[in-house]
Formats: C-alpha cells, sequence, structure tokens
C-alpha cells in the first residue's frame, strides 16, 4: 500500500478520490444502467470512459496507455467476475468506500487497482482476506508482468527515486520475501530500513488467509501454502525462525482434533459423477479410512460392487487393492528401483499390475495434489512412497527411506490460516502496529492493519499492489535501482542490497544483467498451477448423515476435496457440531495428460487464466449437489460464501524424477545455476530451492541475505 509521506498528499490523494468517487457517482445517476443487458455493457464502457489513461503525481511517470489499457482490463475482469447466477456472497466492498462506486459494480480494490483510490485511505477497512470471488493471483495482480515477460512492453523509467535509499528492498511479500527481510534486520539491527514489494493485495504469497462471516461464526481459512510439514526435518535456519516467531510445534498436539472424525463416525469417500460414468454415486472409499483415524471398518468387497465400472474392472479392482503378492518378485531390490523410476505408475498398473484402463483412471489423480499432475506423469517409485495400491508388498520399503521415503511425523501442524499463520507473525514483528498480541495463539483472531504497513516512521515498509519491473546496478554498482508500477504509475527506489524472493520465470525480465546461462535456468522451470477452492457452508448436516469428511472424484473438475483441518486455539474454536457453520476445501488441477510435465503445467495455466469465477461457482454446485444431493444438502441454501484461490504460478517445480535426471536434486540441478548472486542483487524463493515447502522459502531467504552480508563484507 502506498504510503502517507506527507500532509499535502495526504489532502492530495483524499481530494483527487472524492473527485473521481464524484465523477463515478453522477455518471451512475446520470445515465440508465438498466438501458443495456443487466446493465452490464453501459456498465463497462462507463468504467473504460472514466478510468485514466496516465496519472502523474510529482516524480511518478505515467503510464503509456498500452499499460493503462492493461490495467483497465483488470478492473473490468473484476467486475464480469463479480456476477454470480446463484447471488452466493462476494465480499468486495469495503465498507462504506463502496457506495460511490456501487452502482457500477466497482469495488474499492477495483478502484485501488485503477488508481481511483488510495488503498491507505481506506484506513483500518481495507482487509483483503475478507474478499471472496476470485482470489490467489487475482486480476490486477500479473497483467502489468505479463505484458512485459509476454508482449515486451516497457514502462517510462523514472527520472529519480521516490523515497529516501534503502538498506534492503524485497521483491516479493511472500514466505520468502518476509523471511529475508527478519533475517536482514536481525544482522544488521532493527535501525535498517527496508522495502517489501508485492504486486497482490495481500501479504503472504502462496500463503493467503480466507475469511468469512456465516450466521455470525467467523471462519478462517488457508487459501494456499497449507501446514507445517515435517518440522523435525527443518534446517537450523528455519527451525530458529519459528521459534523467533513463538511458533511451538508442540503445541498442535493439543490444538488439532485428532478424534474429530472417529467421533463423528466421517470417513472418506469415492465420488463418481454423472458425466463420466453415467450416475452420481458416493460410495465408501475401498481402502479406507486409517489415516482419518475411523479404523478400516469399510468392507472393500461390498464398496467395489457400488462402483458404476464393469464387472471385469470391479474385480480388477478389488484384487489390485487385496493382492499381497510382490508384483516385482524374482528381482533385485535395485533393481526394482531402477524399474520403478523408469515407468509411470499408469503403465505399472497396465503392463505390472494388469489393470484395465477404467482402473488406471481411477488412480491417475491420486498425485494430483502433491504434483499437479496425474500418475501418467509420476513414477511408480513416487508411487511406492506413496503406497499405492501394487506397491505396498513389493519389499522395498526400507530401501525407500534412501529415496526420498516418507517421514513418521503427523500432519497436524497446522493454523486455522495455513501458513499465512506464518506470514502474519512475521508482518506483526517486522512492522509495529500492525497487529495486536504477541503469541502463536492470539495472531490468529487479530485483525491486522493494513493501514500501517507502508509508513515512512517504520524501519520496514510492505507496499502492496505494486508490481516490478525493473532491477538494475547503478553506473557505480554501489547501490541497487527498482523500478516497479502501482497505480497506474511508475516509481523508482533505490537499496544498497535487494534479495528477489518473486517468482524465478520472471527474473529474467526484471534484471538484464544475468549472463545468458543464468536467465535461461531462471526460466526452465514451471510453476505448478492450481486452485484451492474454499466453500463456507452454513452446516455439515448432509457430510454427517453420508458419514463423509474427505472425498476423492476420479476425472471430476475438483479431484478432491474435505472439511477444514479441526484445529481450534485459543480464541478460535472449529465448529463443534454438524449444525454450526464450516470450511470444505476443494482442489483443482489443470493438468492434460499425456503431455511431459513442464507442457502439461504450461497449458494448465493458460487454461487458469482462462476462467471466471463463475465457472468455478458451476462446477462447485454442480459436484456438491451431485455428491451430497441424497444427503438432504440444498446447494442454494446451504453455500454462504465462495473462494476460489487460483494459483497459475502455484507450487516450485520439484524434480520429477520419471522425467528429469537422475542426479538432479536439492544440491543439483537448474535452480542451482539460476539463483547464483549477481552483485548485490541476491535470489530468494522455494524456486530456487527447487522446494515448495515452508522450509525451502525459508531457507532460500536465509541464505540471499547470507550472500549479501558477505558480500557487502
Amino acid at each position: 500500500m502506498p504510503g502517507l509521506r506527507r500532509e499535502r498528499k495526504v489532502c492530495f490523494v483524499a481530494v483527487e478520490a472524492a473527485r473521481r468517487l464524484c465523477l463515478l457517482a453522477f455518471a451512475a445517476s446520470s445515465l440508465s444502467l438498466a438501458s443495456a443487458e443487466n446493465g452490464r455493457d453501459l456498465r463497462y464502457g462507463l468504467v473504460c470512459i472514466i478510468l485514466p489513461h496516465s496519472v502523474t503525481m510529482g516524480h511518478h511517470s505515467p503510464v503509456t496507455d498500452g499499460a493503462a489499457w492493461h490495467m483497465r482490463q483488470a478492473v473490468l475482469l473484476r467486475a464480469r467476475e463479480g456476477n454470480t447466477p446463484m447471488r452466493i456472497k462476494r465480499r468486495d466492498l469495503i465498507s462504506g468506500f463502496g457506495i460511490a462506486v456501487g452502482a457500477l459494480h466497482l469495488s474499492p480494490l477495483e478502484a485501488i487497482a485503477a488508481g481511483m483510490l488510495d488503498p491507505q485511505a481506506a484506513g483500518p477497512e481495507y482487509y483483503p482476506p475478507a474478499l471472496t470471488g476470485l482470489r490467489g493471483n487475482h486480476a490486477g495482480s500479473f497483467e502489468t508482468a505479463h505484458a512485459l515477460a509476454l508482449q515486451g512492453q516497457h514502462l517510462p523509467y523514472p527520472a529519480s527515486a521516490s523515497d529516501s535509499r534503502y538498506d534492503l528492498v524485497v521483491v516479493g511479500g511472500g514466505l520468502s520475501g518476509l523471511a529475508a527481510a527478519r533475517f536482514f534486520r536481525e544482522q544488521r539491527g532493527h535501525e535498517a530500513r527496508i522495502l517489501v514489494l508485492d504486486n497482490h493485495d495481500d501479504f503472504g504469497g502462496h500463503a493467503k488467509r480466507n475469511e468469512f462471516t456465516v450466521d455470525g461464526h467467523t471462519l478462517i481459512g488457508y487459501g494456499g501454502s497449507q501446514s507445517i510439514d515435517t518440522p523435525s526435518g527443518y534446517s537450523p535456519q528455519s527451525a530458529a525462525l519459528l521459534r523467533a516467531l513463538g511458533i511451538d510445534t508442540t503445541r498442535f498436539y493439543r490444538y488439532y482434533d485428532r478424534e474429530f472424525t472417529r467421533r463423528n463416525k466421517l470417513g472418506s469417500k469415492l465420488f463418481f459423477d454423472r458425466a463420466h460414468y453415467g450416475v452420481d454415486r458416493l460410495i465408501d472409499d475401498p481402502r479406507a479410512n486409517s489415516w482419518l483415524g475411523t479404523g478400516d471398518s469399510t468392507d472393500p468387497a461390498a464398496a467395489v460392487q457400488r462402483m458404476p465400472l464393469d464387472a471385469k474392472s470391479r474385480a480388477a479392482y478389488l484384487r489390485l487393492i487385496t493382492d499381497t503378492r510382490d508384483l516385482l518378485a524374482g528381482k533385485s531390490t535395485e533393481d526394482k528401483i531402477l524399474l520403478l523410476r523408469g515407468m509411470s505408475y499408469d503403465d505399472f498398473l497396465r503392463h505390472v499390475a494388469g489393470m484395465p484402463e477404467p482402473v488406471v483412471l481411477l488412480f491417475r489423480s491420486e498425485s494430483m495434489g502433491l504434483w499437479g499432475i496425474g500418475y501418467d506423469a509420476i513414477s511408480a517409485l513416487e508411487a511406492a512412497r506413496n503406497e499405492m495400491p501394487g506397491t505396498l508388498h513389493l519389499g522395498i520399503g526400507a530401501a525407500l527411506a534412501t529415496h526420498g521415503g516418507a517421514e513418521d511425523e503427523p500432519y497436524i501442524f497446522h493454523f486455522p490460516d495455513g501458513n499465512a499463520g506464518i506470514a502474519r507473525l512475521l508482518v506483526r514483528d517486522l512492522v509495529p502496529g500492525s497487529a495486536s498480541g504477541n503469541s502463536m495463539e492470539d495472531i490468529v483472531g487479530a485483525r491486522l492493519r493494513y493501514d500501517q504497513l507502508d509508513l515512512a516512521q517504520h524501519a520496514v515498509r510492505i507496499r502492496l499492489n505494486a508490481t516490478v519491473l525493473d532491477v538494475r546496478h547503478a553506473a557505480d554498482r554501489a547501490t541497487v535501482d527498482v523500478m516497479y508500477a502501482r497505480a497506474g504509475r511508475t516509481e523508482r527506489v533505490q537499496a544498497s542490497h535487494a534479495v528477489l524472493a518473486c517468482y524465478n520465470n520472471i527474473i529474467p525480465y526484471l534484471c538484464h544483467e544475468l549472463p545468458p546461462a543464468q536467465a535461461e535456468a531462471l526460466r526452465w522451470p514451471q510453476k505448478v498451477p492450481l486452485v484451492y477452492t474454499n466453500v463456507a457452508l452454513r452446516n455439515w448436516r448432509a457430510f454427517a448423515k453420508a458419514g463423509m469428511y474427505y472425498f476423492s472424484a476420479p476425472q471430476d473438475f475438483f479431484g478432491y476435496g474435505m472439511l477444514d483441518f479441526p484445529v481450534s486455539m485459543p480464541g478460535y474454536a472449529f465448529s463443534e457440531n454438524p449444525d454450526q457453520p464450516i470450511l470444505l476445501h476443494l482442489v483443482h488441477t489443470p493438468a492434460v495428460p499425456g503431455l511431459p510435465p513442464r507442457e502439461q503445467y504450461r497449458q494448465g495455466r493458460a487454461t487458469l487464466l482462462g476462467m471466471r469465477f463463475e465457472d468455478f461457482e458451476q462446477h462447485v454446485v454442480r459436484q456438491l449437489q451431485g455428491m451430497l444431493g441424497e444427503y438432504g444438502f440444498d446447494a442454494a441454501r446451504d453455500i454462504a460464501a465462495i473462494t476460489v484461490n487460483r494459483w497459475p504460478h502455484g507450487y516450485a517445480y520439484e524434480y520429477i524424477d520419471l522425467h528429469d535426471p537422475a542426479d538432479w536434486g536439492h544440491d543439483k540441478g537448474p535452480h542451482i545455476t539460476g539463483r547464483a548472486r549477481c552483485g548485490r542483487i541476491s535470489i530468494a524463493n522455494s524456486d530456487s530451492e527447487a522446494n515448495a515447502y515452508v522450509n525451502g522459502a525459508v531457507d532460500a531467504a536465509w541464505r540471499a541475505v547470507a550472500e549479501q552480508l558477505e558480500q557487502a563484507g
């Protein structure tokens, strides 16, 4: 968010915002919006007329017409995304700021993106976690960067810096960027001046918080980065950061209700949808339910008989999940591992286990939550690590420990808002007055003050809605200049050091000083696209009646989903009974089976960017109604709100043993070449570690800051 640097500028912003809002209100009252179908065509026309092509203010350079077009398209896209046929709740109006622009269905955040409002002027009411609709890489966060990377558009370079010099500028306000800011301050002292820039309207990167209020109940969910996975394996630096923030992971053994599913008789289900199987049918998962804590109470044969498959496929499926034979008997452990590494799990099922295609398709999507692609592109060795059917009795369990085997630590280290809890703790630590409290517990209920993030009196400032477009050394190489765009204009800041904690793929377009080999290495990986959708439900009676906590849906849009993690912390209580509101978490991965992984990711990303909120909403309603209608679920009645966290640029790329060289891993691969220091510029992000987890982001931050401090002497 822009800082309020002088009272005169505050007055200018207030007057300018008021003038533009008056223009909007006058236009809305002077013309009949009803004259166009649903008011949509005319509404868009009005926005196009009123939005400025450029804004000039002090040292800020005006944006060119092409860039202004991208800005206006972001606003229009956000407006279009608000058209929800079922009128499922979307909160994108902030207090009284929504009144003047409400007639145009333009939210304050859209007005901020258009340069009509300064987010600082919204005060404490500016609160992105409460927004619903299409979030994640939301409209307005990527268009300017795409114009640079995909179309080669360049915006005017400011003649002078807008702020006084910083000690460090961090590009990217995700976990890695925020951790880098804290590590730098830890080494340089609390007086170190640090600026964190992020292109989104909220900090945290993929660690996003979603909030809902349903029938008087506050629901808190995660929009991306989910849990602290296996903290016992964290590096000393990552573990120390958690401790410094007051995070004691052992407390989650109390906060996570591990008896929730057993107590409520909830288990795992399989859903077959009408489009692919000719009928909507929810059945017990024949392989359930031990991981849910409900015990293996399902009768596999009875469950399989309810599958809408041909008799041959049902018999083959039952044989696969109950067979205890070693399907690779006679081969050595080394030969088994080599064979499994060299074939997909799809092919293992076909050619080793002898499964027909309908059975292969039942399992394909089970890898998508981890990899964003199906088992057509993931090795049978990875399937063995995940204990998939047919691999359990190969006699290689002990050897898998040396090939990336699973850990035994429970998956319970989860804040109600996922790893946004870590991001919020970092921000509270970095920016005085941004949030109340002093513990890992009280951060959960704290309402963060976004209007405090970018104030001149703070040594550390976090500036949102700012897309970095150029990073370069000054002529004497004693400083680094960072140019970014926000609210329709470009600005430039100068720092002694810069840490690029943004996506690897964009870095070559920002920093032209990099050697060609390094630039190519940064372009090589593809972020994994995925969608985390949170559905706020007024109750979960239908889930209780169906006995369902988790479901998988082969070939359907949302491949799997689950009720939220049952975590209660002081000040926040998880849903206590089926009559209370709850969050449902749904996952979609836009995989394109049959293509190499990176091509699947590229095509999937393009698909997600072309989807509207209504598209996701329709899938939510269709799938839930088909799944739970017979148990009393009524989508129009029971769905209170939907937040779609769309991540075209999702997980960091992790090497895939079926497609990438066998020796690529933590210490070898393109990510090593790509993260090389360039003078006063270092790179920190999970991409640079080829590790899509919290500790990867934090370790990268530690490395990048250490590089800069060592370079500075």
